[in-house]
């Protein structure tokens, strides 16, 4: 991985999970990593943050659109729309914002607000 600013750091993250590629969505993150999806649940570490990379409720890799980005010492935010396919559902679309909070050149915690949108 070339990525070296936090900025392309998270721009891994994000192509990492448009193509549910494991590995390089975990190349970004510390080995305690936690990842908070607030109203829904929260992960502690690597294998369990791997877990929840393709959630079995569902199908696929989401569409990812990032539309703004945002940097501030340690924290980089971003906001945009995301389409995914739930199981039990079917499509649905999301508004999303995620704050990626960084520790020695990596993501330490993920704070992910989910709003569905109709």
């Amino acid at each position: 991985m070339a990525a070296t600013t936090q900025r392309e750091l998270v721009g891994e993250y994000f192509a990492g999970f448009r193509d549910s590629d494991h590995p390089r969505i975990l190349a970004t993150l510390t080995e305690d990593v936690e990842w908070m999806i607030h109203g829904h649940r929260s992960t502690r570490g690597k294998a369990e943050f791997d877990g929840e990379i393709e959630n079995p409720a569902f199908t696929g890799s989401p569409e990812l659109d990032v539309q703004r980005v945002l940097e501030d010492g340690p924290v980089v935010v971003t906001t945009g729309e995301g389409r995914g396919v739930s199981v039990e559902h079917g499509p649905f679309r999301f508004a999303f914002n995620d704050l990626f909070t960084f520790r020695d050149g990596l993501i330490t915690r993920v704070g992910s607000y989910l709003v569905p949108l109709t």
